[in-house]
């Protein structure tokens, strides 16, 4: 571009010396060409002045980029900030651009949300492989068996206690062990006969130790399937005065407070704890290894179904979206105002670090191609100037 531009002034040039001097008419020709060198040449001295000192001369406001590159920085930085990095109109592009439901229908295509549980995995995996049981350890000695120590935790567990037992939440837990001891009674009949047989005196005859074991054993049976059924049993009821009783006293009665208290320490410094913890931790991470590793396994199935259940939802939940898309909206607000000009800064630090002859090189290879234009058309426009001018000066 640089070539073509020189080309036209040369050929302004050329045309401007073989029309000196020339018959009555070729005189147009001649003005047009001498006002398109000075065009040229104009634009040329403009377009130079940006990047370095036109004939390397000391004139005054060139070489702009080079000598004011951090000024033009720091104003680069100010106008992103401005006009990029605030508040309301990062909120409007958010809320326009519909983020829930981009990612709806990303995730309910089965590929994607195979490949985001297939990252996640990825990154469990990495992160379970990282920790080592030494630093288990040190964290449950170093860490949380101190903070323990130094909580009281009565008072939390009797509140804890007394809103599971305020929302029936225990009842489950009664169930299903009401559920495992009748089936354990059914099926371990002749046990429980011999448990009964060796509590029996020894004068006692086996016949009648045999038949005191069925009957205990039925008595139990019977016993266990009326609590089971019956949900206003006596039994029952007094299984729940007995848990509001004990988290009303772990709350406010000092001494079971304190016995609370010493119950915990003693198992925080029993020697077994930090052992017992970290193999508890060591099983948990092997099974969540071999869960995650297993690309047709349940726990990866299901959180396949899971994500794209939850991009379909998207799709169809307007209300979903909307609070969604509200939520990302004030995070991204949020993002932007704390440290939005901080991110702008890295405009102005980048172009500071720059060498100003380098940086002048990057600009003018970005732009340079466009700035070419000026000079060409800087030698057409005054071209036809220069003919305007002098036919006007001929007519009047």
């Amino acid at each position: 571009m640089r070539l073509l531009a020189l080309a036209l002034l040369l050929l302004a040039a050329v045309t401007y010396l073989l029309t000196l001097d020339r018959p009555a008419g070729w005189e147009f020709l001649n003005a047009a060409a001498e006002a398109a060198m000075v065009g040229a040449l104009a634009d040329w001295f403009a377009v130079t002045a940006l990047f370095r000192r036109p004939l390397g001369l000391p004139i005054p406001h060139t070489a702009i980029i080079p000598t004011r590159k951090e000024a033009l920085g720091r104003s680069l930085e100010e106008f992103v900030a401005a006009n990029f990095l605030s508040a309301p109109v990062v909120r409007e592009k958010v809320a326009s651009a519909e983020l829930s439901r981009r990612v709806g229908a990303w995730l309910a295509k089965p590929e994607h949300a195979e490949r985001v549980v297939g990252e996640a995995a990825r990154l469990v995996r990495g992160g379970l492989n990282v920790l080592r049981d030494d630093d288990v350890t040190a964290f449950v000695q170093q860490v949380l068996v101190p903070r323990l120590r130094d909580e009281p935790v009565s008072p939390l567990a009797g509140r804890l206690l007394a809103d599971v037992v305020a929302e029936d939440a225990h009842h489950g837990v009664v169930e299903v062990v009401l559920t495992e001891a009748h089936t354990w009674l059914l099926d371990n009949e002749a046990l429980v006969a011999e448990v009964v047989g060796t509590r029996a005196p020894r004068w006692s005859p086996h016949w009648l130790d045999t038949r005191v074991g069925r009957r205990v054993h039925r008595e139990l049976v019977t016993w266990v399937t009326e609590v089971r059924e019956q949900r206003d049993h006596p039994a029952r009821k007094a299984l729940d005065d007995l848990l509001s009783r004990l988290a009303d006293e772990m709350q406010h009665d000092t001494e079971m407070r304190q016995r609370v208290e010493r119950l915990k320490v003693r198992l925080l410094e029993h020697p077994q704890t930090a052992p017992t913890a970290t193999a508890l931790w060591n099983a948990l991470r092997r099974g969540l290894i071999e869960a995650v590793e297993e690309p047709d396994g349940l726990l990866r199935q299901r959180g396949v179904d899971a994500l794209r259940a939850f991009g379909e939802r998207l799709l169809r939940d307007d209300a979903l979206c909307g609070r969604l898309d509200g939520h990302a909206s004030d995070a991204a607000e949020y993002l932007v105002t704390s440290f939005g000009a901080e991110v702008a800064t890295v405009i102005s630090d980048t172009v500071n670090r720059w060498d100003g002859k380098e940086t002048a090189r990057k600009i003018e290879l970005h732009v340079g191609r466009d700035l070419q234009f000026i000079r060409i058309n800087g030698t057409v426009v005054g071209a036809l100037a220069g003919l305007a001018i002098h036919t006007v000066s001929v007519l009047l």
